[in-house]
């Protein structure tokens, strides 16, 4: 196999060039199960875009860096396009043709074993009216012999097609040569040190409202919102300004009740949202306030927890609450949430935009414990005064005590205790909990390890 014939990790093994300014965009667009998730695969070299073979599986427009020949860029994958669909189709449309206005080369992909539809012409004409270079991909050439339907797509009036296999990286090379030759040359810009933009994972059940959360905030429709459960599939990272300092959300698919219980875009959806969770920093948990709390929204927020990441509690659809339900909602947290009460809570209404302003002030307080760092003395100073009000008890007529302490580590919080015995857990979590009166760490998850320093026997 040659190196056009397919394309063989280049994020990964291709030694990137620091980029002079913006990266080019290449989005890759066609109508419904055409292969452009295959293809963007195919371009990554690893399964990064959700695959199944059913029609819209992809939702929203999604960004990943890529490099090919030295040249690095942004890929957009994008769903299915259809120009005269309705409800959820129309609204994944607007997001095709939004990744088409922000591109710089357009990747038209096409079957060419099905031939050029009347959606395809469709689209075609709304690509002529954006006056951006177009590639034409024509996929699912897995042969010589289907070379032929790939040249009977000339008759779109978009140029040579080029005759590739998304599954099994046939032509691939030759394609990629072609997009970044039409490339436009624009100027080198230098930028000044910014400030390192802060991630937030919005995670929750399937139709919580992630999805209108991000549209709020960003204030326009970034990513499609329906009432079917599970239109978010890929995680969707975007940047948004909010209290004049930007901010990468990532939005994600909602998590079923068990990955093992998932099949096909489901399960590698919920694979990619828990990687979305570890490579974010602060964690927005939605949580219907109008239902009662769920076995789902309980191991999310263990999730969550588990990661190590701050995490802010967020109670959707506060505009769907009456003065009953909310009685309800504090008794269920009293009872069910106590292992998060120092997670910061908002309730909001992501689709009237009531209280949204507050969770940048939320997210600020989890990121601020997230980071804290106790020094040393004031940590043993801390814990002698609290061990000498509140020994250990005696178990087995023995006393464990806490010889010295330290925080290993911040971003979460982690600290570790030398003792002569073991802790039991009931003291641990009361060593936790006044740690928290006493240095605030609101919004951060607290791990307490101990190192047990036994006795030598005297000879």
């Amino acid at each position: 196999m040659t190196r056009r014939d397919a394309v063989t990790e280049p994020v990964e093994t291709a030694e990137v060039p620091v980029p002079q300014g913006p990266l080019p965009v290449v989005a890759v667009v066609g109508r419904p199960n055409v292969g452009k998730s295959t293809l963007v695969n195919r371009i990554l070299g690893r399964r990064e875009a959700v695959v199944e073979d059913v029609p819209g599986v992809t939702r929203d427009r999604v960004a990943y860096e890529a490099v090919w020949n030295g040249r690095a860029f942004t890929l957009l994958d994008t769903g299915g396009w259809d120009p005269e669909g309705e409800g959820m189709a129309a609204r994944i449309t607007a997001q095709a043709e939004v990744a088409v206005t922000a591109a710089d080369v357009v990747v038209f992909v096409v079957d060419a074993t099905v031939g050029a539809t009347d959606t395809d012409e469709g689209v075609v004409r709304v690509l002529r009216r954006s006056g951006k270079p177009v590639i034409l991909a024509a996929n699912k050439v897995d042969g010589p012999s289907a070379e032929a339907d790939a040249a009977a797509l000339w008759n779109l009036g978009l140029g040579e097609p080029h005759a590739v296999s998304a599954l099994h990286g046939r032509g691939s090379g030759d394609l990629l040569d072609a997009v970044l030759n039409a490339v436009p040359d624009a100027p080198a810009e230098s930028f000044d040190e910014v400030d390192e933009v802060r991630r937030v994972a919005l995670v929750g059940k399937p139709n919580v409202g992630k999805s209108s959360l991000l549209n709020k905030l960003a204030g326009e429709d970034r990513v499609v919102v329906d009432s079917v459960a599970g239109t978010t599939v890929d995680p969707v990272d975007e940047l948004l300004v909010l209290g004049d300092r930007e901010w990468r959300f990532i939005d994600t698919a909602g998590i079923r009740r068990r990955v093992r219980e998932a099949s096909g875009a489901e399960y590698f959806a919920s694979l990619r949202t828990a990687a979305a969770l570890e490579r974010a920093e602060v964690a927005v948990v939605l949580i219907d306030a109008s239902e009662p709390l769920a076995e789902q929204d309980l191991r999310i927020i263990s999730m969550a927890e588990e990661s190590g990441r701050a995490v802010v509690l967020a109670y959707n659809k506060w505009d769907l609450v009456d003065e009953e339900r909310r009685e309800s909602l504090d008794r269920e947290i009293d009872r069910q949430l106590v292992q998060v009460r120092w997670a910061p809570r908002v309730n909001v209404s992501a689709l009237t935009g009531w209280h949204v302003d507050r969770l940048v002030r939320a997210m600020d307080t989890a990121l601020e414990g997230w980071s804290t760092r106790v020094s040393t003395g004031k940590l043993n100073s801390f814990l002698g005064e609290l061990v000498a009000a509140h020994p250990h008890p005696v178990r087995g007529g023995k006393q464990p005590k806490i010889l010295f302490a330290t925080q290993a580590d911040i971003k979460p919080p982690r600290f570790v205790l030398f003792t002569s015995g073991f802790l039991e857990s009931s003291y641990r979590r009361f060593i936790e909990r006044r740690l928290r009166e006493e240095f605030g760490f609101a919004g951060t998850p607290i791990e307490l390890s101990m190192k047990i320093r036994e006795r030598r026997s005297r000879r």
